[in-house]
């Protein structure tokens, strides 16, 4: 067969609305393999170029409350999960100031997606952690109205939740909104085909989002190590034409710097951007895992001596931001948390699992009556004391 295809100009195949990136050297889309570190281990301050704090010291405070409160509540819940009033719940512990510093980061307007371990995101957002719970619990599949506090309802499959605030940025985009979209997911999920697909579309779109990959070392209990051969989560980001950064997850500045840095690029319309947060999960994957099978004491007790409360705390001690008293009205208001937390959670209701069927589809399929009726006899079984 001989012959030719036309000619076909750039413009002809790129999507409509999305301009041609001739800008972006794939060198300078490389992150340092050093993640970015302005607190180090002890609390001291360190400048790093092109990443500069905009934060009063009210807002230090705000930052060392919010992970106070993120620990309190993470420690409630596992407590709660123990007592049988929680199916299970994944951790955060070690991770608090990946998630409050990252969420800081983003304005009143702007979205997060979350996966199942962000309550300490969903706290600066302002949803009320028993929300989360009862997710946990089985109450209801979620408890919180995501237009209220943009945030997004928790996703338990790994990774989906990319795809939605891919989507979600591109729409924003299409519609001239001023918002940017934050997409919390694992290191596991990068090795999930919907995470390189959201990437990939928010990249060929640019889309105003930032994916921030909080990397914990271990998806469950695969290291990263056995995840990808890159050299960091971060240099991910060149094969789809979006910069990468990293920061140390440990350091609640750190992260925040980073991440505002990658918030402003997207809201000035330079796209999508991809963040590592380079953290440890102290406790569990969730409360139905044993860490004790894949990783040692030693290598957990080095990670607890970066714990991100103990430095972040040294640091406003030392610089005069954090005094006796205002620590002790955290301390109270956490403690007043974990109560709230208890009295909504402990034995709280369930809905009816028949409401399942009235938020899936406009046009349900032809087995769908089936199905509900399959639910109906055995919830009339077990009603009658039959089961």
């Amino acid at each position: 067969m001989t012959g030719s295809y036309p000619a076909m100009s750039d413009d002809a195949v790129r999507p409509q609305g999305v301009s041609p990136n001739t800008s972006d050297d794939p060198a300078e889309l490389l992150p340092p393999l050093e993640p970015v570190q302005l607190l180090d281990d002890d609390g001291a301050l360190h400048d790093v170029s092109g990443f500069p704090l905009d934060l009063k010291d009210a807002d230090h405070r705000e930052l060392y409350r919010y992970m106070v409160l993120s620990r309190r509540a993470d420690k409630q819940s596992i407590n709660l999960q123990r007592q049988g009033q929680l199916g299970v719940y994944a951790s955060l512990l070690g991770q608090e100031a990946a998630q409050v510093g990252s969420a800081y980061a983003l304005d009143a307007q702007d979205w997060a997606f979350p996966s199942y371990r962000e309550m300490g995101a969903a706290l600066v957002r302002g949803v009320p952690p028993e929300a989360i719970l009862h997710t946990f619990r089985g109450t209801w599949l979620g408890d919180h109205d995501p237009h209220e506090h943009r945030f997004g309802l928790l996703s338990i499959p790994i990774g989906t939740q990319a795809l939605h605030a891919a989507g979600f940025a591109m729409g924003a985009k299409f519609d001239g909104a001023d918002l940017v979209v934050a997409s919390y997911f694992g290191d596991g999920a990068t090795s999930e085909g919907d995470a390189h697909e959201a990437l990939n579309f928010a990249a060929v779109f640019e889309a105003p989002c930032v994916f921030l990959v909080q990397n914990n070392q271990y998806a469950i209990s695969v290291p990263l190590s056995q995840q990808t051969k890159a050299p960091t989560i971060a240099h991910k980001a060149v094969g789809y034409g979006m910069p990468g950064y990293r920061c140390d997850g440990n350091d609640v500045l750190a992260t925040y710097a980073v991440m505002r840095r990658a918030v402003d690029r997207a809201r000035q319309g330079e796209g999508p951007a991809l963040v590592e947060a380079v953290t440890y999960r102290m406790e569990a994957h969730t409360t139905a895992d044993d860490p004790t099978r894949y990783r040692s004491d030693d290598e957990l007790a080095e990670w607890q001596r970066r714990d991100p409360i103990a430095r972040y705390q040294s640091f406003l001690e030392r610089e005069g931001i954090l005094d006796a008293a205002t620590r002790e009205e955290i301390d109270a208001e956490a403690d007043a948390l974990a109560h709230r937390l208890r009295e909504n959670v402990y034995d709280a209701p369930h809905g009816d699992p028949r409401e399942l069927f009235e938020h899936v589809y406009v046009h349900p399929p032809g087995t769908y009556a089936e199905q509900r009726a399959l639910l109906d006899r055995e919830l009339t079984s077990r009603e009658g004391g039959d089961a």
